[in-house]
């Protein structure tokens, strides 16, 4: 029935796009515009931030007004930021939202460029400026995000009524997953890339494997000691460190001190060049024994951040942490080469997160959403990346779903899409994101193989998809 009604909508909109930039009359005889932006601002809650020119689209920065609570819209409201990136009504239409902020800039989704399709983005809530004032952090869950994109998908639907797929990178491919597993009726296709799924929290032995085999010995052996290295040389790291704050004004007050926020940064040195370098990128590693204090340093900062873990760094991640913290879960490695130099282990996220934002953490929903993608998973693909520690929890449609795919791009990080993947597997990709958007052509139904995206690449719109931060 959706689907029909979908067809009558798009012959009615091909129709109205017949006159486009004309008005029409309506049966009370006031002009109603066809202009995009302007039945785009008749939606109630949406309003105009700017728009910018880009060659073959129109491209909105917009505010849709969204309830705190959507179980109890009376709560308040908050402006949610989104944009949009039309080319036609007629066109599918990509839903992305990278799970953090948006850009403002304008910018495809590789899923966009595959349909040669339109795309909304949307900021995800708590992220600035997408956050309530005042704060209530409990507000903040994978049910309420899904809900913002629910109640975007309805106002836009009318406007696009042909088919829509979702997609995100990392935490985006996460929030891509739990909107599909709580409107598993708004979509039709999700392409999640390199998503995480920490179904038991305190059970991360998946990690320590793939870090204990992944690349090779050697540049693995390369990677600790220089993790080594710079704890066995803290003392004077650290008054490097502490130089470096004083100079740009960095402070340690979520993480606690000086010493908690250097030793995170180290900790996270192995995982953090595995999910952003390439194999071929160890032999620019020096050798740990050797190397003067300022490499050490360069080299650490280079993988890792020094910024990262002060609390000018954390600000903009706090609504990540504390999702963490009480739905998403998080790693937590042991890495026994540091045994008798590590003070801390690695940190959870409460110590990324304000103290006087309260935490807890909710077991049962991952484990909800897992069980829920391997019993009723329908058109959901996967891509991640043979060399991404994230992959090492994964998520897995199981035998009984439908039309879903797990792909593995070979030697990729935590940057994997479908054009890294190898050409048999790449292909088919394409060819059923090209069909669950119902724009494949008759060539690619009668030999997926055939399938390529139907628009070329475009440097200025095709960057990676979403940011990739040192946490997904």
């Amino acid at each position: 029935m959706r689907k029909a009604l979908r067809w009558l909508l798009t012959l009615v909109v091909l129709i109205g796009t017949m006159a486009a930039g004309t008005a029409t009359a309506t049966a009370a005889g006031k002009p109603q515009t066809t202009d995009i932006l302007d039945r785009l601002l008749a939606i109630k809650g949406m309003s105009l931030i700017e728009e910018k020119p880009y060659a073959g689209y129109r491209y909105f920065v917009l505010n849709y007004t969204q309830p705190v609570d959507h179980r109890d819209p009376s709560k308040g409201t908050f402006k949610q930021r989104l944009t949009l990136l039309h080319k036609d009504t007629a066109r599918p239409t990509v839903f992305h939202t990278s799970g953090y902020g948006v850009s403002t800039n304008p910018g495809r989704s590789e899923p966009t460029r595959i349909i040669d399709g339109n795309q909304v983005s949307m900021e995800y809530r708590f992220f600035t400026p997408s956050r309530p004032q005042p704060a209530d952090w409990t507000k903040l869950d994978i049910w309420q995000a899904a809900s913002d994109q629910h109640r975007i998908f309805q106002a836009l639907d009318g406007l696009y009524p042909g088919r829509w797929l979702s997609t995100g990178g990392s935490k985006g491919g996460m929030t891509a997953t739990y909107y599909e597993r709580f409107y598993p009726k708004d979509m039709d296709g999700v392409v999640a890339y390199v998503a995480p799924n920490d179904v038991v929290n305190h059970e991360d032995s998946a990690y320590d494997r793939f870090l204990s085999k992944v690349g090779t010995q050697e540049c693995r052996d390369k990677l600790n000691n220089i993790q080594r290295e710079a704890l066995i040389r803290r003392g004077p790291l650290e008054e490097k460190y502490a130089a470096y704050a004083k100079d740009n004004g960095y402070t340690f007050k979520t993480v606690g001190s000086l010493d908690k926020a250097y030793e995170a940064v180290v900790l996270d040195f192995t995982w953090a060049f595995w999910q952003y370098s390439l194999l071929s990128d160890c032999a620019s590693i020096p050798v740990a024994k050797s190397a003067t204090d300022e490499e050490i340093w360069n080299t650490v900062d280079a993988i890792s951040g020094f910024s990262f873990y002060t609390d000018q760094g954390l600000a903009p991640y706090t609504p990540y942490y504390y999702q963490a913290g009480t739905e998403l879960g998080s790693p937590d490695i042991e890495q026994p080469h540091l045994n008798g130099l590590s003070r801390y282990g690695y940190q959870p996220p409460r110590n990324f997160v304000p103290r006087d934002i309260e935490m807890k953490f909710k077991p049962w929903v991952m484990r909800d959403v897992d069980s829920w993608v391997r019993k009723n998973a329908t058109r959901m693909m996967y891509v991640y990346g043979e060399n991404d520690p994230w992959g090492a929890e994964r998520f897995r449609p199981g035998k009984g779903t439908h039309d879903s795919h797990v792909f593995t791009a070979p030697g990729a990080n935590h940057g994997a899409n479908v054009a890294a993947l190898d050409a048999e597997d790449e292909a088919l990709a394409i060819a059923r994101i090209l069909e669950w958007a119902n724009v494949a052509p008759a060539s690619v139904k009668a030999d997926p193989g055939t399938a390529k995206a139907l628009t070329t690449y475009d440097a200025r719109l095709d960057g990676q998809d979403g940011p990739r931060t040192l946490r997904p």
